[in-house]
């Protein structure tokens, strides 16, 4: 039996091999500090780039705006008013990061803050005016009766007090726009689908229409495009359209 005293031996490394494993290791913190600054450094360059190129693309979308404007001045033909429609309805299908202040504040002034939001606007000199600044960005057309109604009847919302609040009781409505003689829910869409004088008070009481895009619209845009058709101008074709974002 080994006495209690007794200790195991612990096998000596040659020194030279010591030095070798110290100088590999330095080795390998020298490499790894160079791979880090490398990294960092391809970082900051892809983030430079990509200011740049985002500011040529910002720059380039301004300079487009500002002639397309520039163009209405000298085709008055773009800014008739249709003879036979009265009423417009805009939904806006562009994001507008990079665009000029003037399509900016447009699309603001038509309340379409939000992507796939929709509106109705009163066709008259200075909406077209509007509707032509802000075209690349929005589609626009002329909606019929059954459109407006299918529209107010399942997404009509009204704005009260900085609240949402749906259009489930004639009280709420005949309360805020009785003066204008618009007591129940038929009387607000016969004052929208045929505009009249207090045609401005009853659109501000309603709320911009969010309507119905699937999930991967905001991705997959040349598919979502391709299904439902480019922005700009669509005339009466506008009632498809809204019948497949309702």
């Amino acid at each position: 039996m080994a006495e209690e005293g007794e200790r195991k031996k612990i096998p000596l490394v040659p020194e030279n091999l010591l030095k070798k494993r110290k100088a590999y290791q330095a080795l390998k913190a020298t490499q790894a500090k160079q791979a880090l600054l490398a990294k960092r450094e391809r970082k900051g360059k892809q983030f430079r780039f990509r200011r740049l190129e985002s500011f040529v693309h910002d720059s380039w979308r301004q300079q487009r705006d500002k002639v397309r404007v520039q163009r209405l001045e000298v085709k008055p033909r773009a800014l008739e008013v249709p003879d036979k429609h009265s009423l417009a309805f805009v939904i806006r299908m562009e994001r507008i990061e990079g665009v000029s202040s003037l399509v900016k504040s447009t699309i603001m002034n038509l309340d379409l803050k939000k992507l796939f939001s929709g509106v109705f606007v009163k066709v008259t000199p200075q909406s077209v005016r509007m509707l032509r600044t802000v075209e690349p960005y929005v589609t626009w057309g002329f909606p019929n009766l059954k459109s407006v109604r299918e529209l107010i009847l399942k997404r009509g919302q009204a704005r009260i007090n900085n609240k949402t609040v749906p259009l489930t009781d004639n009280t709420v409505i005949e309360e805020h726009l009785g003066r204008f003689g618009v007591i129940c829910l038929e009387d607000l869409i016969h004052e929208i689908a045929f505009p009249g004088k207090h045609f401005q008070e009853v659109s501000s009481f309603l709320c911009p229409f969010q309507l119905s895009v699937a999930r991967h619209a905001t991705k997959n845009r040349v598919g979502f495009l391709k299904e439902m058709g480019s922005p700009g101008y669509r005339g009466e074709r506008i009632n498809q359209l809204i019948r497949q974002l309702n």
